[in-house]
């Protein structure tokens, strides 16, 4: 299935499906505030569907448009990490490509694992995580994040050191100052306080046993069925093995050579990227051909339906609302 199958002009009026490539995808170098610190200082962060978490209110945002859930991307080069943090919604990760080490922790040191293409993370609010890609070549994780304001992240108090040894300051509404680009704090506007010792220790802590129990590995064994061609794998789902609130469910699809999925219009936002392969995304008479890494969303109420052309198999991860996103 090559690209000029393409049969609909993405942004047509007409055409419910909206397509973020994965070669288009703009980056922002500077979204928080390690982007100086030594090793997380050549991290990508890509705001895909809705804002993120981003402290650069400049950040490219690809669609904006409310989906009840935010779609991100980060892309790292071997040895990039992303500083501990903790965030206030729910934090989904799937590794697209590279070996990642998920880290938990006020210094990350509580618990570890080792993530490789088609493993998935989702970790719990209120906890410290940081990550970094720890395989040989440059890694891209799909990131998904609850609620369309999923706030500002709580930076362990080491990373405020840091920060300021390079010139940058966080500010209370969540956005970045760059004293070395000769910014200066507003006036009304007061630099974000430092992270206590007491919120330190209100936050959650898992062992490693708690961390694995949170991920879900490429082969493993989870709720779904198999028929026609067609593997569904429940990932973030009442029924699948990761079944606490996120505001999205999430399922893996692997398609055969030749087959195809019929999917029920809903009035929820879903959202389809292609971990592996190619596959059509078509609604009515409208199709989109997507390719490895790209993201594309359907608008509530389409019809929708996924096929290969015999080509080759694939693997999506369908994300989906689990109620009517707001009204823009």
């Amino acid at each position: 299935m090559g690209r000029e199958t393409k049969v609909s002009i993405n942004g047509a009026a007409n055409n419910p499906i909206d397509v973020v490539r994965y070669a288009e995808l703009k980056p922002c170098y500077d979204a928080f505030i390690d982007t100086r610190t030594p090793g997380s200082d050549q991290k990508e962060n890509f705001t895909i569907i809705g804002p993120g978490v981003s402290e650069n209110p400049d950040q490219h945002v690809h669609i904006a448009r409310p989906h009840g859930f935010n779609i991100g991307g980060a892309r790292q080069p071997p040895g990039c990490t992303n500083s501990q943090h903790s965030h206030d919604t729910a934090e989904f990760f799937y590794v697209h490509s590279g070996t990642w080490s998920f880290d938990l922790g006020e210094t990350g040191e509580d618990a570890s694992i080792a993530l490789k293409p088609g493993d998935a993370i989702s970790i719990p609010t209120q906890l410290f995580r940081g990550f970094e890609n720890v395989g040989e070549d440059v890694g891209y994780l799909f990131a998904v994040l609850g609620g369309d304001d999923p706030g500002h992240v709580l930076w362990a108090p080491y990373v405020f050191d840091m920060a300021e040894e390079y010139g940058l300051v966080l500010l209370e509404n969540g956005s970045l100052i760059d004293r070395l680009k000769g910014e200066a704090v507003p006036q009304g506007m007061a630099p974000m306080p430092r992270t206590t010792k007491e919120q330190v220790a209100a936050l959650q802590r898992l062992d490693a046993d708690a961390l694995r129990n949170v991920c879900v590995i490429s082969d493993e064994d989870v709720p779904g069925d198999t028929q026609d061609g067609v593997k569904r794998r429940l990932l973030v789902h009442p029924q699948g093995k990761l079944n606490w609130p996120h505001e999205f469910q999430i399922e893996e699809v692997s398609l055969a050579k030749g087959s195809s999925l019929e999917l029920a219009s809903i009035d929820e936002a879903q959202v389809v990227f292609v971990q592996k392969g190619e596959v059509g995304l078509a609604s009515g008479e409208m199709k989109e051909v997507l390719a490895k890494g790209d993201t594309a969303t359907i608008r509530p109420g389409a019809p929708r339906a996924l096929e290969t052309d015999g080509a080759e198999a694939a693997i999506v991860l369908i994300v989906t609302g689990t109620e009517p996103p707001a009204t823009p």
